[in-house]
Formats: structure tokens, C-alpha cells, sequence
């Protein structure tokens, strides 16, 4: 069974932790580790559920205090079986933009860094923590948004820090994938 099909069985056999309909998937890791990936090729076989990014909550200059918004309006809403609609956050204009309604459904894909925080495991159906070396994720954060983020990256990696050492999300997550491995 390759590592895609035991997440999909995982994702299948999974319950919401309460009463709401639609189980939340986390997938959890670092900046530049392949968690967007991963979730679009999960999305793909869960019928195109749809994916929230946590990068529509963070910024540059609030790289995980950003929790409380997303929890109060994207997890509080599906808990009750409601819309969620929440503010999508722009990063070339440094500034919230549209506002993106999601509807509670089968699965949602909750995508990004500190998606399975403690803040949120009450929401979770389901936590996946992919494990990239840190080269390749500088790597491939570089390669996204250029050199000049270099400064930005290694900030943004000190706050992951204290994030990874503070909650250990690899140790609670339900399983733990490889992000170097090609989805496609």
C-alpha cells in the first residue's frame, strides 16, 4: 500500500471528535515541506473537498499569531454545521482581500502551518505532519518567492521553531508523511 492510499484510508476511516458533520483534516509542517501539495492531490481524490490555506490568516509580519480569526471563522462555523467565510489575506498587497465561503461538507483540507495546533485538535478529525529536511524546504520557499525572501524565510523559520518545540505536532499528529516524496 503506498503512502498516499494509507492517508486516504486513514482520511476515510476517520470520524469528526464531535457531533458536525465534516471531518477536518489538518496537514501540518513546516514552511516549504509540501503540505499545499499534498493537499491538492488529497482534495483530487476526496471529490475536490475543498482546501483552507493557513497562509490566508498568516503574513510575513505574523507568521502564527493569527489562530483566533481562523479558528472564530473558519472551525466555530463548521462545528455548528455552518458556512464557514472567512477574509483571504493578500501577500503582494499586504492587506485582507474577498472573502471565500466555504460550506460544511463531507471533508475539509485545513492546510498549512500550525493547522493542528492545540488551539484547533477539538476540530480535527484527522492530523497529518509532513517531515521535509529544513535545506530543501529553505529550498523551495527560495525558489517560490525568490531570493530577496531570504530574510523573511529565516525569520519565518525561527517562528516555526518555537511553534515545533512548543506543540511537537509530529508527536501528536495520526501519522507522519515523507515531503519529499512526489504525490504526483
Amino acid at each position: 500500500m503506498s503512502q498516499l492510499e494509507r492517508l486516504i484510508e486513514l482520511i476515510e476511516h476517520s470520524n469528526s471528535p464531535a457531533t458536525f458533520e465534516t471531518r477536518i483534516i489538518a496537514i501540518d509542517g513546516l514552511g516549504g515541506a509540501g503540505k499545499t501539495t499534498l493537499a491538492a492531490v488529497i482534495s483530487a481524490v476526496l471529490d475536490d473537498c475543498a482546501v483552507i490555506h493557513t497562509d490566508d490568516f498568516a503574513s510575513w509580519e505574523n507568521s502564527l499569531d493569527w489562530w483566533q480569526r481562523l479558528r472564530e471563522q473558519v472551525l466555530e462555523p463548521l462545528m455548528l454545521d455552518m458556512p464557514a467565510c472567512y477574509q483571504r489575506y493578500d501577500w503582494l498587497a499586504r492587506e485582507l482581500a474577498e472573502w471565500i465561503t466555504v460550506p460544511p461538507a463531507e471533508y475539509v483540507i485545513l492546510e498549512g502551518v500550525a493547522s493542528s495546533r492545540h488551539q484547533f485538535r477539538d476540530a480535527l478529525a484527522v492530523t497529518i505532519w509532513v517531515e521535509t529536511p529544513r535545506a530543501e524546504r529553505l529550498r523551495r520557499g527560495l525558489a517560490r518567492d525568490g531570493e530577496d525572501a531570504r530574510d523573511y524565510w529565516v525569520q519565518w523559520m525561527r517562528d516555526e521553531d518555537r511553534y515545533f518545540d512548543a506543540e511537537r505536532p509530529d508527536v501528536r499528529a495520526d501519522i507522519v508523511v515523507d515531503g519529499s516524496v512526489d504525490w504526483s
